[in-house]
């Protein structure tokens, strides 16, 4: 089998795996289970992993890879700072409206992170990456004065933690709230925030 089936076949597991852990949540979820979905052997999925928790920290993996793609092309575009956020926002509403399974699963990882050393240093590492991302990006914002002087450590944070707001969309009903129309109001309070008077004020 060479290396492009290899990833096709490791790429079925995961997308079952990702099924599994919706539905059953990952201390539910049993290696037959995603036996069972991916229409593969059980000896099958052990020669690409040894456990459940091992095909659960690729699954993370694969997400990364998959995403930091798009994602540093947002921030390598020549776009003003202020689009390169909204293109932000926008990818990962793109992406809950297409795929909200995603973002049910993060919050399992999320419970993991604080039970098991592995899956906090995983989880860990994929949120600083993506903090340093929000960063950058607000960073040149200042730079090129389009944004105010602010402590970016601050203001990455209050990005970061308002995109993961979607994840609660996936959990309860949030009555005429849609969470398109979450993010899109998000993103203009913070766009707001951020932009710099008509003044060019730079303490705002």
């Amino acid at each position: 089998m060479d290396i492009s089936q290899q990833q096709i076949r490791k790429e079925q597991i995961l997308s079952a795996a990702l099924e599994v852990i919706v539905q059953k949540g990952y201390e539910k979820s049993r290696m037959d289970d995603i036996v069972k979905v991916s229409n593969l052997s059980k000896g099958a999925i052990y020669w690409y992993y040894k456990s459940k928790k091992d095909v659960y920290l690729s699954l993370i993996n694969l997400w990364v890879k998959r995403y930091s793609a798009v994602l540093n092309h947002i921030t390598e575009k020549e776009k003003p700072a202020s689009q390169q956020l909204q293109d932000l926002f926008e990818y990962f509403i793109n992406q809950y409206e297409n795929d909200p399974d995603v973002f049910k699963a993060l919050l399992e990882f999320w419970s993991m992170a604080g039970r098991d050393a592995d899956f906090k240093l995983k989880v860990n590492r994929v949120y600083n990456e993506f903090l340093d991302l929000i960063r950058g990006i607000i960073s040149k914002g200042v730079k090129s004065g389009e944004f105010k002087s602010i402590d970016i450590d601050i203001a990455a944070l209050s990005i970061m933690v308002n995109i993961e707001g979607i994840i609660w969309f996936t959990i309860f009903e949030a009555g005429n709230i849609d969470a398109r129309s979450y993010i899109n109001t998000i993103a203009d309070f913070i766009s707001s925030g951020l932009t710099k008077s008509q003044s060019g004020d730079s303490n705002g």
